[in-house]
């Protein structure tokens, strides 16, 4: 079985942010980047897959050449190659642009499955992986939580509201975007990390692949800190009443219940 997980490298949680001049996006200046979290869960769900029913995990990523350090640990967790799609700039990239790159790349390998994370942790659209899915014309399912491996079939368990779940049957191949906490993420190993110097990573351009990705439809407004305030509201008198206000501004107010 072939699987394609498809990551993305986003800032790290923890960076310090700071606005860029035009006030149009973050200062990349001195980041540090990580692996999205949805997408490690990906990852993980792909090597998971791996060691029950044997195949390949292939790690496919979109950026600039700091992308390498995303894809080493992909390889050193267990990937057994990579595809590199090289693109300076992936902020101008929107959704539909992302998926045509990775859709170009997926089709040279003709996988069983392609996997992603449900969205990404820097933007949050959630759409790359579902578009990803029309421009292949493949099956797909979103907010997958469980994953059983069938004759030429899966069946996964989605996440829906109030704590409900769907089970679905997707023929293969299939593309499935997976809910971040489908399993434990483990962690490389020094031998891992030493077989990721060895694995091959395949690096293409756009024009390689034949596309022409555009440029984005989406025009981002000026951005900014959040003001910082703070606000005491105490709640006098009999604490009966005052229980009832406080739940009353935390539900309509507040929105936190």
């Amino acid at each position: 079985m072939k699987i394609v997980v498809a990551i993305k490298q986003i800032p790290a949680r923890d960076s310090e942010l700071r606005i860029a001049p035009l006030s149009r996006s973050i200062d990349e200046t001195g980041l540090a980047y990580e692996i999205n979290e949805p997408d490690a869960y990906a990852l993980e769900e792909g090597l998971r897959l791996k060691q029950q029913h044997g195949g390949e995990v292939i790690a496919l990523s979109a950026g600039p050449s700091r992308v390498s350090q995303a894809i080493r640990e992909a390889l050193a967790k267990g990937a057994d190659r990579a595809i590199h799609v090289e693109q300076e700039d992936p902020g101008a990239l929107d959704p539909l642009a992302a998926a045509r790159l990775l859709a170009a790349a997926i089709s040279t390998e003709t996988p069983d499955l392609v996997l992603t994370g449900i969205q990404s942790g820097d933007l949050g659209y959630g759409q790359t992986g579902v578009i990803l899915a029309e421009l292949l014309g493949l099956p797909h399912a979103t907010l997958v939580m469980e994953v059983e491996m069938l004759d030429g079939a899966v069946r996964v368990k989605r996440e829906l509201e109030d704590g409900w779940f769907q089970r679905v049957e997707l023929p293969l191949p299939a593309v499935l975007a997976i809910q971040s906490g489908i399993g434990t993420l483990r962690y490389a190993t020094l031998m891992g990390i030493k077989k990721a110097r060895t694995k091959e990573i395949k690096r293409v351009t756009a024009a390689m692949l034949g596309v022409a990705p555009g440029p984005s439809s989406i025009a981002a407004g000026p951005v900014s800190f959040p003001q910082r305030n703070k606000r005491t509201q105490i709640f006098e008198g009999d604490p009966k009443d005052a229980a009832a206000k406080l739940v009353e501004k935390l539900k309509f107010e507040a929105r936190v219940l």
